[in-house]
């Protein structure tokens, strides 16, 4: 394994173990769920989701052979994304897929364990005397979000990402 696909496992492990813990922590040792709504800032509050779906809720009401659905396909596009970063030379299309796998595969521990994924986060602000929401998320979604970002940044503005077969 090359070094930099090693830092791109190592980004993807990190990512893996932050969202993991946080998750733990907020619904075994906080315990979010009894909690209910923890404001902590003007803009950002705490409050417990399960997301059965994908991005923004899609494909909630799959039911449990959506779910399998679901995680197959997980699986599939982490394999697929695990080879493109293999293939990599370019540290920060590296970098950007180990956060996206380390976000997948959070995520994906969440639908097996749980049926579905935890989200807690919530931004919001009042502007003009009306309020908006952006959806509930975690930090295996900020990670794939900011992979996304990257890789996209990557291939408008760095070097070629994947070596040529």
């Amino acid at each position: 394994m090359t070094p930099t696909a090693r830092s791109g496992l190592i980004v993807a492990i990190v990512t893996l173990i932050l969202d993991q813990a946080s998750k733990l922590w907020l619904l075994h040792v906080f315990d979010l769920g009894r909690r209910g709504l923890v404001k902590v800032l003007p803009f950002f509050d705490l409050i417990l989701a399960w997301n059965t779906g994908i991005s923004y809720g899609m494909f909630s009401d799959s039911g449990p052979m959506g779910q399998i659905v679901l995680l197959a396909f997980k699986v599939v596009a982490v394999i697929a994304l695990t080879v493109w970063m293999v293939r990599a030379h370019n540290r920060l299309a590296t970098f950007a897929l180990g956060l996206i796998i380390g976000g997948a595969i959070g995520n994906a521990i969440d639908r097996f364990a749980y049926g579905a994924v935890v989200d807690f986060a919530l931004l919001h602000a009042e502007i003009g005397g009306k309020a908006y929401n952006w959806y509930v998320f975690n930090v295996a979604d900020v990670a794939i979000v900011a992979g996304v970002a990257a890789l996209l940044y990557d291939s408008f503005f760095g070097t070629t990402a994947v070596k040529a077969p």
